[in-house]
This record gives C-alpha cells, sequence and structure tokens, in this order.
C-alpha cells in the first residue's frame, strides 16, 4: 500500500481576524494580505506508521524512546520509575520486527510486495545495525532487547525464504517424458532463474549498493541448489538422468547467470561450480562412456552399410557426377555434433575430445574395408576406390583442420592411416594407366625420343587413360592427377638415366635440350589442363635440360648444385647416369661435379619436402 501524506490545512486570515471568508483580493487601502501559511504534515502515532507501513519511521520512533529512556533518563530511574513505558516498547519493537519479517517474507512474491515497503523495512534494518553499533560503543547496560541483530534476521530470513521457494517451486516441469529426477531438476532451476531475475529487476533498487543484495540472493540459492543436487548425484542414476544433470549444471546453469540481466549484477565465477570435482567425475566419465558407445555402434553401423552395398556389386551413388559415399560425411557430422555437445555437457572441451577414441578402430576398419575392395578387384571396385578417396579427403580435412575436436593420439593414427589408404587408392587406379603405357615408357630416351615421335604416342596415350580416372570429386582428382603427373616425370627422368641414347657432341646435347625442355613443357600442358597443380615438376626437367646443354665444368657444377638444393633427394649415382649421356664430359669433371654437389648437400643441410630423385632408381 503506497502512503498518501494527509495534510491539514488552516483557514486564511482576513485583516479583521479569522471571518472564516477566503478574501484573494487586495485590501482597501492597497495592502495584500499575510501570506498563506504552508500545510503541515501530519504526525503519525507510532500505530499509525505500522498501519501504513512505514517501518523506517517507525524504527525511528522506537530508537528516539529507546535514546530517551535509556540515554537521556539516569539508568536508576529508568528502572524504577519507567517500568511500564520500557516494557510497552519492547512490545512495540517485537510488533515492528514481526512487520518488517513479513515484508521480507512477501520480497519474492510479484504482486504481493510493495517495493516502497520493502525499500523502507531495509532502511529500519540498517537503522536497528546502526543503533546496535551504537550500544557497543556504551558502559552503561543496554536493554535487554540489544542487540537486535537485525541484519542476521534479514539474512536467516531470505535463507528459509530461498528454502522455502525451492521446496515448494512454482514452475511447473514442460510437458514431455521427464523422469521424476529430471523434472525436479527442471523446476529448482527454472525457480532459481525467475527469482534471480526478479532480485536483479525489482528488488535491487529496495537495497542499498554496498548490501550487494543480487550477489546476496545469487549465494543462497546457488547453495540450496548444490545441496539438492549433491543428493541427487549421490544416487546411481541412469544414462538419461545422468546426462540432463551434467548438462544442467555445466551448461544450463552457467548459461542462467550468464544472461545480460544478471551477468551485470552477480559474479557467477566467484559461485564456483554446483557439485564437487569427485561427485563430477563419475557422472562425467558415465556419460563420456555412453556417448562412446554410441559413437562405436553408428560409425560400425554405417561401416558395414557401405560394405554390403559394395558385396551386392552395386555401383555407389553420383553427386554431380562424381562418386560418392556416405560414411564420411555420417561420421563427421555425428563426431562434430558429439564432440561439440559434449564440451558444453561437462564444461571441457580435452575431456569431451575422448568420446573420439572409437575413431581409431574405425579408421584400421576402413582401411580394411578399403584394402578388400581393391585385392578382389570386383567390377565396382574402382568406382567404390573413388568415392573412398572422396571420403578419405572429407576425413583428413577434418582431422587436421578441426584438430581441437581429437585428442593427439587419435588424430596422429588418423592422419597416418588415411595418408596411406590414399597412396594405395592411388596406386590401385594408376595402376592400369601404367600398364597401358609400358609401351610408349621404352621408346623414351631412344632415338625415337630424340625425333620426338615416341613422346607424341606417349601423351597421346595419356589423354586416352585419364577418361578412366573420372568420377572423383575435385579435390581427389586433383590429387590423383597430380600423383600421375608425378609418375610420369620420374619415368620420364628414369628412361633417360637408363643411358639408351649417347649425346656425343654439342649438337646433339642441344638437340636433347630442346627435346626435353619441350618435354616439360608439353607435359605441364596436359596435365595442369587434367586438374595438376605440381608445376615444381617441369623445373625438374628445364634443370636437367640445362645440364645437358652446359659445356663446361663450372657451368655444369653450378646446375647440378642447383637443381640439389632444390630437390636434395638427388643423388651422386643420378648426377652420375646424368653426365655419362653426355660421352665427351670426362670422368674427371664428372667426379669434380659430384663432389661439389656432396659438398654443397653437406653445407646447406637441406631435406627434401618434395621426394622426387628417391623414387628414379639407377643402377
Amino acid at each position: 500500500m503506497r502512503l498518501r501524506n494527509v495534510r491539514f490545512f488552516r483557514g486564511h486570515r482576513g485583516q479583521a481576524g479569522n471571518t472564516g471568508v477566503n478574501n484573494n483580493a487586495a485590501t482597501t487601502d492597497g495592502q495584500h494580505p499575510p501570506a498563506e501559511e504552508e500545510p503541515q504534515k501530519e504526525i503519525l502515532t507510532f500505530q499509525q506508521t505500522l498501519e501504513a507501513r512505514l517501518w523506517s519511521e517507525a524504527s525511528q520512533m522506537l530508537i528516539q524512546r529507546e535514546e530517551r529512556l535509556f540515554g537521556e533518563i539516569t539508568e536508576a530511574e529508568t528502572l524504577v520509575h519507567h517500568e511500564e513505558e520500557v516494557d510497552k516498547l519492547a512490545v512495540d519493537y517485537r510488533d515492528l520486527e514481526g512487520q518488517v519479517l513479513w515484508t521480507l517474507e512477501l520480497s519474492l512474491i510479484p504482486g504481493e510486495i510493495s517495493t516502497e515497503a520493502l525499500t523502507s523495512a531495509v532502511k529500519a534494518i540498517n537503522q536497528e545495525v546502526e543503533q546496535d553499533l551504537r550500544w557497543k560503543q556504551r558502559t552503561r547496560t543496554p536493554p535487554a532487547w540489544r542487540p537486535r541483530c537485525w541484519k542476521k534476521l534479514h539474512d536467516e530470513k531470505l535463507c528459509s525464504l530461498v528454502e522455502q521457494r525451492m521446496d515448494n517451486p512454482s514452475t511447473p516441469s514442460p510437458d514431455g517424458n521427464l523422469s521424476s529426477i529430471q523434472a525436479d531438476i527442471y523446476s529448482l532451476c527454472r525457480q532459481l532463474k525467475e527469482d534471480l531475475l526478479w532480485v536483479a529487476e525489482v528488488l535491487k533498487i529496495c537495497y542499498p549498493p554496498e548490501l550487494d543484495i543480487c550477489n546476496f540472493y545469487a549465494r543462497l540459492y546457488h547453495q540450496n541448489l548444490s545441496t539438492r543436487l549433491r543428493k541427487i548425484a549421490e544416487f546411481v542414476l541412469d544414462d538419461k538422468d545422468c546426462k540432463f544433470l551434467l548438462r544442467w549444471v555445466n551448461e544450463f546453469y552457467p548459461g542462467i547467470l550468464q544472461k545480460p540481466e544478471l551477468a551485470c549484477e552477480i559474479d557467477g565465477a566467484a559461485l564456483g561450480k554446483l557439485l564437487s570435482k569427485d561427485l563430477l567425475e563419475p557422472l562425467e566419465e558415465q556419460f563420456l562412456s555412453k556417448q562412446q558407445d554410441e559413437l562405436t555402434t553408428y560409425v560400425g553401423r554405417v561401416l558395414e552399410e557401405a560394405k554390403e552395398k559394395w558385396i551386392k556389386g552395386e555401383e555407389p551413388t553420383r553427386e554431380d557426377g562424381c562418386f560418392a559415399s556416405p560414411v564420411a560425411y555420417d561420421v563427421i557430422q555425428l563426431l562434430y555434433g558429439m564432440v561439440t555437445a559434449a564440451a558444453k555437457i561437462v564444461g571441457d572441451l580435452p575431456k569431451a575430445q575422448s568420446i573420439t577414441c572409437p575413431l581409431t578402430e574405425f579408421m584400421q576398419r576402413f582401411r580394411s574395408f578399403h584394402n578388400d575392395i581393391m585385392k578382389q578387384n570386383k567390377p565396382n571396385s574402382c568406382s567404390f576406390i573413388k568415392a573412398n578417396l572422396g571420403c578419405i579427403e572429407q576425413f583428413s580435412d577434418v582431422v587436421q583442420k578441426k584438430s581441437h575436436l581429437f585428442p593427439e593420439e587419435v588424430q596422429t593414427t588418423c592422419v597416418l592411416v588415411l595418408e596411406e589408404m590414399k597412396q594405395t587408392g592411388h596406386a590401385f587406379l594408376l595402376k592400369p594407366v601404367h600398364d597401358a603405357l609400358k609401351s610408349q615408357y621404352r621408346k623414351l630416351g631412344t632415338s625415337d625420343w630424340l625425333n620426338k615421335k615416341a613422346f607424341e604416342k606417349l601423351l597421346d596415350s595419356i589423354k586416352e587413360e585419364l577418361h578412366d580416372l573420372q568420377g572423383l570429386t575435385d579435390a581427389s582428382q586433383q590429387k590423383l592427377i597430380g600423383q600421375l603427373h608425378q609418375e610420369v616425370t620420374a619415368e620420364y627422368v628414369k628412361r633417360l638415366l637408363k643411358g639408351e641414347v649417347k649425346l656425343k657432341d654439342r649438337d646433339l646435347q642441344l638437340k636433347a635440350f630442346d627435346t626435353v625442355k619441350n618435354d616439360a613443357e608439353s607435359l605441364h600442358e596436359l596435365f595442369f589442363s587434367m586438374g595438376s597443380k605440381e608445376e615444381w615438376l617441369k623445373e625438374i626437367l628445364i634443370k636437367i635440360a640445362e645440364v645437358l646443354k652446359l659445356q663446361d665444368c663450372a657451368s655444369v657444377q653450378m646446375e647440378v648444385v642447383s637443381l640439389g638444393t632444390a630437390f636434395p633427394d638427388l643423388s651422386a649415382k643420378h648426377v652420375s647416369a646424368l653426365l655419362k649421356l653426355k660421352t665427351n664430359f670426362s670422368r674427371a669433371n664428372r667426379k669434380a661435379v659430384k663432389e661439389t654437389l656432396v659438398e654443397a648437400l653437406e653445407v646447406t643441410g637441406c631435406s627434401s619436402n618434395r621426394p622426387f630423385f628417391c623414387t628414379v632408381q639407377v643402377k
């Protein structure tokens, strides 16, 4: 109830006295009447202040009476002559205390509490606290009701109030298949949320800032909820209840405190966890173990479905003309969703990463399936390997770019297995190509090669074979064609170093230079048009062509060192085979060039980031 100030007004005085006539005009002598008196505020009795819910004013009245009885009057006089007045003051204090506590009792009930009354009650409490402090500094005997300890009563009342609210939450659980435990947790947390929002939005203005009422209520609710959840956590919970409890403790409850309306008022970090570590860890282990089991079951089913389709002789589905398998997409979606959700539920990403541990076993099973496809080489094996290469690209992309989802050992294992699968898949698809090109490879490094006929036929054959490598995703196609580009280039260099053609003089060496340089350009153009990005392969052939062209030993030394620095797996054997093509290049010069290369590689200490010559075997 809001107080309406009742004011009494006196009548206006005329010139001849109090005639009761309200004369606002000037008198006949030109003088104005006396100024109107100010209205006076009604002086209320103590009982009237109680009825008007003016707890602060009522407290002031009692303190004034107390000061008169126990301050102005001597202690002996008070005890002898004012006993009845002291007893009445004690009764009035009890009445005021009851009213203040009742006001606090209503403070969390919207529609029942008056913010004016609560503000007045809080002021009254502070006044009584100050009066307690005054008596502590005095030497005379305080009255029986001192200290009143109203701050303690206030705190105990709010604690009791929070207990009542949490005992009988007014927020019903949502419709649905919630267990009794889940329904209890939901109702408790929703009650906490609604009450803290009410405190922050409404009750805060009734308290002075130094009382920090929002954090006080937050501690009460936190402690109360923690106690209740601790009792629940001590039970053996089923998996659904376990997950529900963890989610409220680690995700939803912190989310409540992070709401803008509360975050600026409540120090959530200072409250700590709702459950202690010894209670949380078994719940987290139970939840994460269940998630691992679900992941193992699901990925196993996905792989079995792919196997069944292959065994039946079906072709993989096509997406935009490319063979596709759902294995990677389905597993990745589940992985990402499970780890992301688990990180919130357990409140710790490293712990959530443990969910992916079954992925190492899955990758090994995927590799076995991959190997079976190639070993049995059924009519649909090529298309399945192409689909698998797309999966390998997807898995590799996630494992390397989303490393936060995996423990380090899982990531390392997956990367190794996927790389091996990619290499064996490439070898399987490229073997028929190399088999078809063998007859063309044999003519490289011969007189036909110098006349360009052999190489032109090789290019034509490569173009024909590349048609059988269609049906891959863009990323897989690029890497497969890049691998073929590298292998064809390695075959080219191997045949050249075999030494079937002898470059006896400068003219033949210049012709070989032109041939190798033109071949490098032609190979680059062909493979680049098919998607290869391995531009560095052209550089190898260009440098080899330069070595064939140069005549003086010093220039050859510089070019070989340049080649060896760019590709440190270049060996002395490779250099010797290359220089032997130049039959007019002396043994001493060959030795000098090789020694210079060895010294240069020892000084630079280069390692090969792009291994090439190690794949080119020479005698």
